[in-house]
């Protein structure tokens, strides 16, 4: 018989003869099984533990059929030796590491489930957080700047990496910054108020009265008839896109302008679909691209105005925003019309002559022969109030005020068919809470101090050379759509950072912002990257584009858009009166 099975034999006898030394030692300390059972429930595994006797030290699993060494002992008594307390702190140690390794697996099963948008919003969400930290460890933040920041970091991750709706991320931050008071409530509640929220409502409605009376499509259906070739269609249909930016002052509401025409376009041209393929991407991109030609073009002009506001006490006026902007929208909408064509047409497909007969044209649209009285009358409306605009030096009026009385005009008993309150109700409302949110967070990013500090850290190194910095903030404003869906959201991260940065790097604040913001315009990687491009990537019955077409595009028409700016900050805008240096 073995040594181990000896031992096993014998230990009923040797349990009973230790076992009235147990009682005895228990009645003369009363209190150690009062001070055990307190372990017990505080620690039940280390009770557990440390009633484990040494000579389980080797097993792997211990049973109650071990050999004892040494006295045997009562269940519930504490064993103190110097072997049970490291057999116990190994355990203990083997556990954390199972725990921790367990926590790793999981952590990395979530990485991998993430996707790169959300790895990105994840990376700068803790990047930023992390900052925050280090700014106010090392004394390099304010306590409002900080919170600011810590704010300012969780919205944007929200937008990158999350499913929640835009404005309500907005909203929740900026509620945030007021109930710690570093938003005054009254300033907060005067951004819905202000005249760029009123400028929008009132040219939203006096866009509706546009599309309502048909003006816009029959001036589509006018010019589009004149083509004669692919080619000449192609920049005749930018052309058109280009002038609706001063009627409708929303990109997706241009899209939803254009597609009745599109799709009597597409049923005149049935028989040739690279045509009509290649008409469903220029529609999209020319209407992102185009916007950057008005103040009005999209709510992040606005956005940028008023950044500028806040940080250098002036905004850019509309005139001098039609001065600037219009041409880059020229060149890129039509450089863009281009790149379209080469890439969804043939050779043989742009030698085939065209013609669009515009009857027939005019039927699939559903406009009358003549001009209406309706027609007339907003067409003259229009002019009257785009050139009020644009002399706002001369007689003082607000385009807010220009604005909203064109709405009461354009809405009146006897002028058209479109009711004020028909008109409200089409108004993007979720847009301009948004628009007022974002203006509350950039007003106290560049307030708190918080939008220098976070320019620092991520454009900092760019601040040796002027150019250097220019062409970072246009590359960065660029590749932005990949991360932030939202074109506004886009400049209410970038423009506040990159305005706090520019006269560091000895660069006009006002120049810096154009760039950023006209280089943000550029969205259209993905069918989800700009509302425009998922309704012109959706359209049924007709031959469209899909994911593939649209990398293909991206690929030469982001750098050529990215180079197009920088160029235009460097050469053109410096004539035209905005030179990079201040």
């Amino acid at each position: 018989m073995s040594t181990s099975t000896a031992a096993t034999d014998e230990l009923p006898t040797l349990a009973d003869r230790t076992r009235p030394m147990a009682v005895a030692a228990e009645q003369a300390a009363p209190g150690q099984a009062t001070e055990q059972a307190a372990t017990e429930q505080a620690d039940p595994a280390q009770a557990a533990l440390e009633h484990t006797g040494p000579a389980q030290a080797g097993t792997d699993q211990p049973t109650a059929q071990q050999p004892l060494v040494g006295p045997a002992r009562r269940p519930g008594t504490r064993v103190t030796t110097p072997g049970a307390r490291l057999i116990a702190l190994r355990v203990r140690l083997t556990a954390q590491r199972m725990r921790l390794t367990a926590l790793l697996a999981r952590a990395a099963a979530l990485l991998v489930g993430l996707r790169g948008r959300d790895l990105v919003g994840v990376g700068l969400l803790a990047g930023v957080l992390l900052a925050v930290l280090a700014g106010r460890v090392t004394g390099g933040l304010t306590g409002p700047a900080a919170l600011v920041l810590a704010v300012f970091a969780v919205a944007t991750w929200a937008w990158i990496a999350t499913d929640l709706d835009d404005t309500a991320v907005a909203l929740a931050a900026a509620l945030v910054l007021a109930l710690t008071g570093v938003l005054p409530a009254d300033e907060l509640f005067a951004s819905l108020g202000s005249d760029v929220v009123w400028l929008l409502v009132a040219a939203f409605v006096v866009g509706v009265a546009v599309a309502a009376s048909g003006l816009a499509d029959r001036a589509a259906s006018r010019l589009l008839t004149r083509a004669r070739s692919p080619r000449g269609l192609v920049h005749l249909t930018t052309l058109a896109l280009v002038a609706t930016t001063f009627a409708v002052p929303s990109t997706s509401g241009r899209a939803a302008l254009a597609l009745p025409v599109f799709l009597a376009l597409a049923r005149v041209l049935r028989d040739r679909p690279q045509l009509v393929r290649g008409l469903a991407l220029l529609v999209p991109t020319v209407v992102l691209l185009s916007a950057v030609g008005s103040l009005l073009g999209a709510g992040a002009h606005l956005v940028t105005s008023a950044v500028l506001t806040e940080a250098t006490g002036e905004g850019v006026s509309f005139l001098r925003w039609v001065l600037l902007g219009l041409p880059l929208a020229l060149v890129s909408s039509h450089l863009a019309a281009e790149v379209v064509l080469l890439l969804s047409t043939d050779r043989a497909e742009r030698a085939t002559p065209l013609r669009v007969s515009a009857a027939e044209l005019s039927a699939e649209v559903g406009t009358p022969a003549a001009l209406t009285r309706e027609e007339r009358r907003v067409l003259g409306l229009l002019a009257v109030v785009v050139t009020l605009w644009c002399t706002e030096a001369l007689h003082g009026l607000s385009p807010a005020l220009v604005a909203l009385g064109a709405a009461l005009v354009v809405t009146a008993p006897g002028f058209g068919r479109t009711r004020l309150g028909d008109a409200l109700v089409q108004v993007p409302w979720s847009l301009l809470l948004f628009l007022a949110a974002t203006l509350a967070l950039g007003s106290a990013l560049v307030g708190s101090g918080a939008a220098a500090a976070l320019a620092g850290v991520a454009i900092g190194p760019a601040t040796g050379s002027p150019v250097a910095f220019l062409v970072v903030v246009v590359v960065v404003s660029t590749a932005a759509h990949l991360v932030i869906a939202s074109r506004t959201a886009r400049s209410a991260v970038l423009v506040p950072l990159v305005v706090a940065l520019a006269p560091v790097a000895g660069v006009d604040p006002v120049a810096a912002a154009m760039a950023s913001t006209a280089a943000a315009g550029f969205c259209h990687t993905l069918p989800a990257s700009a509302k425009p491009v998922a309704v012109f990537a959706r359209v049924q019955g007709v031959p469209t584009y899909g994911p593939r077409e649209l990398r293909r595009l991206s690929a030469v028409l982001g750098p050529l858009t990215a180079a197009l700016v920088v160029a235009f900050s460097l050469v053109v805008w410096p004539v035209l009166g905005l030179p990079l240096a201040p």
